[in-house]
């Protein structure tokens, strides 16, 4: 993620498994939309352990990034 996002300016974009969340992440990142994984740490550390976590991206590219998410899941 770029060191130039202001963190509270982050927003949840998607919610939901590890590597769905991974998968998401990289759509975004190919897109040119900086993105970062919320909450996946505690997975990698005990691995049994299956949190949700969440994809966060800039406030202002909120929009771009949805309109990714959303083109995904109408193709799925």
């Amino acid at each position: 993620m770029s060191e130039n996002v202001d963190n509270e300016k982050l927003v949840e974009v998607f919610n939901g498994s590890r590597w769905e969340a991974e998968l998401v992440k990289g759509l975004l990142e190919s897109a040119g939309i900086d993105a970062n994984v919320k909450d996946g740490l505690m997975s990698s550390i005990v691995p049994y352990v299956s949190p949700t976590v969440s994809v966060q991206v800039n406030s202002d590219q909120y929009e771009p990034a949805m309109e990714i998410i959303r083109s995904r899941d109408n193709n799925q």
